[in-house]
Order: structure tokens, then C-alpha cells, then sequence
């Protein structure tokens, strides 16, 4: 079982930036791909960026050029590195990981609200 636990959200003004950290732990030798989406109010969740177990990424569109992901193996961390931050970028971030043997694990989510 793996245990997920993203932090660094908060509230910036558009703009700015933050660094959303993930820490996998428990069978952390089972997680293949990682990745982030995020949720807002009164919408579905939607994915925002994945990384594969050999570095492969892949974005939204709505962020593509602005945001970053990355994994620390040694560290058993991903990051979400989010650089010019928009109102509509406003949601909970959830951190996933999915396992060799098809289970997907999620964080517990962290806010990030960005004022205009």
C-alpha cells in the first residue's frame, strides 16, 4: 500500500508561483507513473500533469508552458512546479500514484488559490 502526502499550497496573487511537493510512502518500490490533478469548486477533477517511472511527461493543455513536473526517486517525491499562476488555476491539487499491479493511490489534496 502506498501512502501519499502532497504540501505546498497556499494563496498568490496571478502571477506568481508556487511548488507543490508529493511524498509517497509504504510500497513506494510499486509505483510506476505519478501525477497531479486538481479540482475545482463545482467541477470534475481533471488531470493537470503526469510523469512516467522512466521521466516521460505529459500536461494539460491549459498548462503546458507554465507548469513543471518532476520526480526525486531517491526522495520519493514528485513536484508540481507552477509558474505564472492564473485565477482559473484555483482548485485542490491531488497528487496520485499508480502501481505496477494497476492500483492508483491518492494524496489528501492541497489548496492553492490564486487571487487576481
Amino acid at each position: 500500500q502506498v501512502q501519499l502526502v502532497e504540501s505546498g499550497g497556499g494563496l498568490v496573487q496571478a502571477g506568481g508561483s508556487l511548488r507543490l511537493s508529493c511524498a509517497a510512502s509504504g510500497s513506494t518500490s510499486s509505483i510506476d507513473d505519478m501525477g497531479w490533478y486538481r479540482q475545482a469548486p463545482g467541477k470534475q477533477r481533471e488531470l493537470v500533469a503526469t510523469i512516467s517511472g522512466r521521466d516521460n511527461t505529459n500536461y494539460a493543455d491549459s498548462v503546458k508552458g507554465r507548469f513543471t513536473v518532476s520526480r526525486d526517486n531517491a526522495k520519493n517525491t514528485v513536484y508540481l512546479q507552477m509558474n505564472s499562476l492564473k485565477p482559473e488555476d484555483t482548485a485542490v491539487y491531488y497528487c496520485n500514484g499508480d502501481s505496477f499491479y494497476g492500483t492508483r493511490s491518492w494524496g489528501q489534496g492541497t489548496q492553492v488559490t490564486v487571487s487576481s
